[in-house]
């Protein structure tokens, strides 16, 4: 755990968060300023900065994030019309937590992938 890592202390239970799904290994919660009709984020619990980090690291926990995203879809019904999942990596890829963590986003049509101003 890092002390000064906000989903680290989620994960701690010293920040409160809407947990939607857990697992040993995982923990998923909604975003405070959601993107979407439903935009929950995806961790692991065990510190890793970004997802190259992550997979290079341990790459079957990669894994249980992966499987954790795909319930959570499931689970918000977001399956039979799709959904993105994203994981911002660095600060030009726009990462603002350096915890990875996977946004899942859907409930609506999300538009454009990405748009460059």
């Amino acid at each position: 755990m890092d002390n000064d890592c906000l989903f680290c202390r989620i994960v701690a239970g010293e920040i409160p968060a809407t947990v939607v799904y857990e697992t040993e290994t995982t923990l998923a919660f909604r975003d405070i300023d959601p993107k979407a009709p439903v935009h929950i984020l995806v961790i692991p619990r065990a510190h890793h900065a970004d997802v190259a980090a992550l997979a290079a690291a341990d790459p079957a926990l990669a894994a249980d994030v992966l499987a954790a995203a795909g319930a959570v879809a499931e689970a918000e019904g977001l399956s039979a019309d799709g959904y993105r999942l994203i994981f911002n990596t660095g600060r030009f890829g726009g990462q603002e937590v350096f915890h990875v963590h996977g946004h899942v986003v859907g409930g609506s049509p999300l538009g454009p992938m990405l748009s460059i101003a």
